[in-house]
């Protein structure tokens, strides 16, 4: 399996930025981190080899670019207006110097988004704000309310970074055409904003797939399993 290591100062966020790329071919996916992880985290935990027949086949490329959770959500040292607009920053940091790179180089407009837990997070609002540019999002026992990394604190950039919040008015067209899976385990601890999520999709009539997994838990075993599962349906 192919494995490429890739640093470079980025405009965007002013900070250097590292991530890896796996496989030689095939459609894009990107994959974000857990909540502190860094760029080779995936790796690590083998969700990465957990795929290693769609890498090798050519059938996908996987993208995992560190995040910077430290700086933004997870910063308490900084107002949480500064938090949400540090996500922001990366938000454009992914679809400015990955997403359109990865549409120039390959001559596709869309990619596929997936991640586990604050991963399936990144992956949801990265998805449901830039329709457009995703076709699929897979999100491994995600959450999606980020309100609680507010301290009580709420604007307009935080809204349109919770799509617990954004979703029931977001009418973007390619929604309906977009491929979503909520992945969430039976016994996890992010049931209850799966089943949130779920439900803010049915009444919109937007199409995905609602995965419960009988006896799972938050944590890799199940997203090992779930992601090559969800990589079939590209």
């Amino acid at each position: 399996m192919k494995e490429e290591y890739f640093k470079w100062h980025s405009p965007t966020l002013n900070k250097d930025m590292e991530m890896l790329v796996f496989g030689h071919a095939g459609y894009p996916v990107i994959l974000f981190p857990t909540t502190s992880g860094r760029f080779y985290e995936c790796k690590d935990f083998k969700l990465v080899e957990s795929a290693r027949w769609f890498v090798e086949q050519g059938l996908v490329q996987i993208y995992c670019p560190d995040s910077i959770n430290e700086l933004s959500w997870y910063n308490k040292n900084i107002h949480p207006a500064d938090r949400v607009k540090n996500h922001m920053w990366y938000d454009e940091f992914i679809l400015n110097e990955i997403v359109n790179r990865i549409s120039h180089e390959k001559g596709i407009a869309k990619v596929a988004v997936a991640g586990p837990s604050f991963g399936g997070y990144q992956a949801a609002n990265f998805a449901f704000k830039h329709p457009d540019r995703v076709s699929h999002m897979f999100s491994m026992s995600g959450a999606f309310d980020i309100k609680s990394f507010m301290d009580g604190y709420y604007d307009d950039n935080v809204f349109f970074n919770n799509p617990m919040d954004f979703m029931p008015g977001n009418n973007h067209p390619d929604l309906w055409k977009m491929k979503i899976v909520l992945g969430v385990g039976e016994w996890d601890i992010c049931l209850e904003a799966n089943e949130k999520m779920a439900k803010i999709l049915s009444d919109k009539n937007i199409p995905f797939w609602f995965d419960l997994r009988k006896w799972a838990e938050h944590d890799w075993p199940i997203w090992r399993q779930m992601f090559p599962h969800y990589l079939s349906q590209l």
